[in-house]
């Protein structure tokens, strides 16, 4: 696994106010359906767990999206705009609402509820 990929379900997981750290492995909940996700210490995702981009990566910089995209700092990689979700939740997301496009009023809609729920889980990181 690519340690960029690694860090980034790390800043997810450590700035998720449902994660808990428990020994060496970070558990939450899939921010879709719930289902409890893990991830190491050292970022490796464990199961189904996967790095959810709430607002759709190739969503930043299309004008029907600004109004998102401003809600984490008009960075993709913004840890306000990941997630952990499991693997199937967020490939059905990607193949629905994600590719018909912030053009898509319900595809908008569904991301932005997305959105609210992943900031009322914010919590700011720790200081390593």
């Amino acid at each position: 696994m690519r340690s960029a990929l690694r860090r980034r379900l790390l800043q997810a997981a450590r700035t998720d106010a449902l994660a808990t750290l428990d020994g060496d492995t970070w558990r939450s909940r899939c921010l879709h359906c719930r289902r409890v996700l893990a991830v190491r210490a050292n970022g490796e995702a464990l199961g189904s767990t996967s790095l959810e981009h709430v607002v759709p990566s190739a969503w930043f910089g299309r004008r029907a999206a600004a109004a998102l995209t401003a809600r984490v700092g008009e960075d993709a990689d913004d840890p306000r705009n990941l997630a952990l979700a499991c693997a199937p939740c967020n490939h059905g997301k990607g193949c629905s609402h994600d590719a018909r496009g912030p053009g898509d009023e319900r595809a908008r809609e569904v991301v932005a509820a997305l959105l609210d729920a992943r900031l009322a889980r914010w919590r700011e990181p720790a200081r390593d």
